[in-house]
């Protein structure tokens, strides 16, 4: 029964990243607003599925600075830092797919000091008393950041998650991401709320 559950999350998953994936650029503000609506109906997918769909879907739709792999497989790492609110949904999200010839793989931390090569990194809302320490060892390393912390954006985080009426909305601080080497796309900035950190940079 548990490997009928497994394998019924993962193709309910793998259905979310299919929508959430668009075949053409064009279709791309369609097709991730098609997957991260969040219904009353029980089929929609819950709250940490849509954010690990998110998730997954930066890694396609961010540049990272060249030369930030040492190698052309080296794997393509998610990280969460803090309580895990996503369980198995991250995982299912990323399972079997790459990033050019890299690997998705997910990990999960502790402290800010075990990261190493993370490409993406979810901050958990448990690690918000510490989000400034966390951003500031971050400084100009080439880690895109995200979280669902309220203010996250304006304190400095990259992408911030909010829940608003039933729909996980974007809130980008672009200032911070081009700090850091980063170029987010076009496309997903179209989808976003742009904001500035507090201290107006």
């Amino acid at each position: 029964m548990h490997r009928g559950k497994q394998k019924n999350g993962a193709v309910r998953m793998r259905r979310l990243r299919l929508r959430a994936l668009p075949r053409a650029a064009l279709l791309l503000c369609a097709a991730l607003l098609a997957a991260l609506h969040m219904s009353a109906a029980a089929a929609a997918p819950t709250e940490y599925q849509v954010k690990a769909v998110f998730l997954y879907n930066f890694s396609r739709f961010v540049d990272w600075p060249a030369g930030s792999f040492s190698a052309p497989n080296e794997p393509f790492v998610i990280g969460v830092l803090g309580a895990d609110p996503f369980g198995e949904r991250l995982d299912e999200a990323v399972r079997g797919e790459q990033v050019d010839q890299h690997p998705l793989i997910v990990r999960r931390f502790s402290d800010v000091a075990q990261i190493g090569d993370c490409r993406i990194l979810f901050i958990d809302s448990s690690e918000d008393a510490r989000l400034g320490q966390i951003l500031a060892a971050l400084d100009h390393h080439s880690v895109l950041t995200v979280s669902d912390v309220d203010g996250a954006s304006e304190r400095g985080v990259m992408i911030q998650l909010a829940t608003q009426d039933n729909r996980v909305r974007l809130r980008i601080n672009v200032a911070s991401a081009r700090a850091a080497g980063l170029t987010i796309s076009s496309n997903l900035l179209r989808l976003a709320q742009i904001v500035r950190s507090a201290d107006g940079s």
